[in-house]
């Protein structure tokens, strides 16, 4: 009867101890390395990095492998773990220090494109996004096994430098439940490894404002509201979400009243914010699309308004 032969058993300590020597001197050679650190029991506390571990454990084809990795992860042997688009490079400490690399599809435009549309007017911001806090049925789309963001088995491959022969041995496992555990504290890098923008989630709905107002007004009525060529590109709206903190910190005292034929777009961001209404309720307020509020928060110079929009305005700032 054959019997494979182990190595001989290194404490944990003495493998962090050597690790520790292998990672400075990469460090030395000009390396950034960034190692998986947790504390407590609980690899990862928050909305992405949780639902990351809860994908990961639904792979019945691993569960065998997976215990271990988790104790890995747990007592400190990743030693450097580094997410890029499409691409997860680690160390990770065992009987040696071994190179751990898992490649992952970027997500196919289609399924993107779909996981949007699922998730239009659903969305107030990119910071509801990297939070998680979004609705159930937004959590149902983003988090679904099969359709939303988290790669499918098919969709990865893994590599170790470590003599075991499984597809997934116990490196690969605690690096995987180590990305778990740095998308708790950097939430963004899920879509940088999936190759996607999640300001696209918010700024989809805009594009469907746009296109609805395009549909109901006339040519002359868009340039108008907007004051820029059709064919430019809408503005993102994180751009004007800085002018607005911007504007919040500074606090410039309202004027007596509004000269609404020669407004800029700073003073209608600054009347906003002491108004302290959202870019939505002002649309809505005006007769207008947020996409609109934006544009001309945006305009460095004299805003093109419509009559009614500007009468309105007028009426918004009297009463407030």
């Amino acid at each position: 009867m054959s019997r494979r032969m182990w190595g001989k058993y290194v404490p944990v300590s003495t493998r962090r101890a050597q690790a520790k020597k292998t990672t400075e001197k990469l460090q030395k050679n000009g390396q950034i390395i960034e190692p998986v650190e947790i504390e407590g029991r609980l690899i990862a506390k928050k909305f992405w990095g949780k639902k990351w571990c809860e994908h990961l454990e639904s792979f019945a084809d691993y569960e065998n492998r997976l215990p271990r990795g988790r104790t890995y992860a747990r007592n400190g042997s990743i030693t450097h773990l580094s997410i890029q688009t499409g691409n997860i490079e680690a160390l990770v400490s065992g009987s040696s220090l071994y190179r751990v690399s898992v490649t992952i599809k970027t997500l196919c435009s289609s399924n993107w494109e779909t996981i949007k549309k699922r998730c239009t007017n659903q969305i107030g911001s990119i910071l509801e996004i990297l939070q998680g806090k979004l609705s159930d049925s937004v959590m149902g789309v983003v988090a679904d096994h099969k359709e939303g963001l988290f790669p499918d088995t098919t969709e990865m491959k893994f590599d170790c430098s470590c003599p075991d022969w499984a597809t997934m041995c116990k490196h690969v496992a605690a690096v995987l439940y180590g990305v778990g555990n740095r998308l708790d504290s950097r939430p963004e890098l899920l879509f940088v490894l999936r190759g996607v923008d999640p300001s696209e989630m918010v700024t989809a709905q805009l594009q469907v404002d746009m296109a609805t107002t395009t549909d109901q007004l006339e040519s002359a009525q868009l340039a108008d509201i907007f004051g820029i060529d059709l064919e430019d590109e809408p503005v993102s709206p994180s751009l004007s979400a800085k002018k607005e903190e911007k504007a919040k910190k500074t606090k410039p005292p309202l004027k007596k009243s509004l000269d609404v034929d020669n407004l800029t777009g700073d003073d209608l961001l600054k009347y906003r914010t002491k108004m302290g209404i959202s870019a939505a309720e002002l649309a809505k307020a005006l007769g207008v699309t947020p996409a609109s509020i934006y544009r001309w928060e945006n305009c460095p110079d004299v805003i093109k308004m419509q009559a009614r929009s500007k009468n309105a305005l007028s009426r918004l700032l009297q009463e407030s």
